[in-house]
């Protein structure tokens, strides 16, 4: 009996430490890469002139961190821009998330902090990353839950509303 009693007692306790696994302090993080074609033809009113025969493309990379009941807390972003078919010299003076669906303008939600001159291609083409940029809560799970609801779009000079973007897309 009392053999019995010391094999319960050891299950207990084996289950009661199993159990207490489960609240690790490590809070659960995901990743999620969205990417977006840039084209002058897409900006609200579409570009024209010499900038209209630049494209690019965007890579995002969204790190998601989540407490331990899943819920978004915070995020930070990584930013990979390409850029081809621009005059030679164009400098961009900034680059941007928004809100807005295909045809509608909106609102910056995430900037890339760029300022005048710190993005320049000497050729018309080039390419540029911006890591580690922080995305709120709010910001990261509106994305998440409708990401054509978004845009990216790069600015220059002459096209200071911006000279080419793109809806995002989930890519994996």
């Amino acid at each position: 009996m009392k053999r019995l009693f010391f094999v319960l007692g050891l299950f207990v306790l084996g289950f009661n430490v199993a159990a207490c696994d489960g609240d690790s302090p490590t809070a659960p993080s995901s990743t999620t890469r969205l990417t977006a074609v840039l084209l002058p033809a897409n900006e609200v009113p579409a570009i024209v002139g010499a900038e209209a025969a630049g494209s690019g493309t965007v890579t995002i990379t969204l790190n998601v961190s989540k407490d331990s009941a899943g819920y978004v807390t915070g995020a930070t972003a990584d930013f990979a821009v390409t850029v081809t078919g621009f005059p030679n010299g164009t400098a961009l003076t900034g680059a941007h998330i928004h809100a807005g669906g295909v045809g509608v303008n909106g609102g910056i939600q995430i900037s890339l902090g760029l300022t005048a001159g710190d993005i320049s291609f000497p050729n018309g083409a080039g390419s540029f990353n911006r890591n580690n940029i922080t995305v709120t809560a709010d910001q990261a799970n509106a994305i998440l839950a409708n990401p054509s609801s978004f845009y990216f779009n790069i600015h220059t000079a002459t096209n200071l509303g911006g000279v080419a973007r793109g809806q995002l897309v989930i890519s994996q």
